[in-house]
């Protein structure tokens, strides 16, 4: 009998799932929101990209994808890390308060459709 190289049906290792926190669903919201690689998240607001995905998901999305994106753009905008910093939880709205890194953009409730704080 031969045994021949079975073609893998996993997807290969996405350079986005190399961020502390990002799987391969976070990673599609990312990739879905126009981002392909860690560079492309540099200096972005998490905020604005959260928001932007309930947008274009026409739903509410569960809070801890903003505190992974959040942590994510942390991981691209420097090259030297806080580990602590580094972990998604720490990104929570509370935890963002006492940080001594630049807190990402405040929560915001929409006003007629659109985000004061992402304008």
């Amino acid at each position: 009998m031969s045994v021949g190289k079975l073609k893998s049906t996993a997807a290969p290792t996405d350079a986005l799932e190399t961020i502390p926190g990002v799987g391969p669903s976070i990673a599609r919201d990312l990739r879905e929101l126009g981002y392909t690689c860690v560079s492309d998240l540099r200096g972005e607001n998490p905020a604005r990209m959260y928001y932007s995905l309930c947008e274009t998901r026409g739903a509410h999305i569960d809070r801890c994808v903003l505190y992974v994106f959040r942590c994510a753009v942390y991981y691209a905008s420097h090259e030297v890390y806080d580990p602590d910093l580094l972990k998604w939880w720490n990104w929570k709205d509370d935890a963002v308060r006492h940080a001594p890194a630049p807190a990402p953009a405040p929560r915001c409730t929409p006003v007629d459709g659109t985000h004061e704080c992402c304008e």
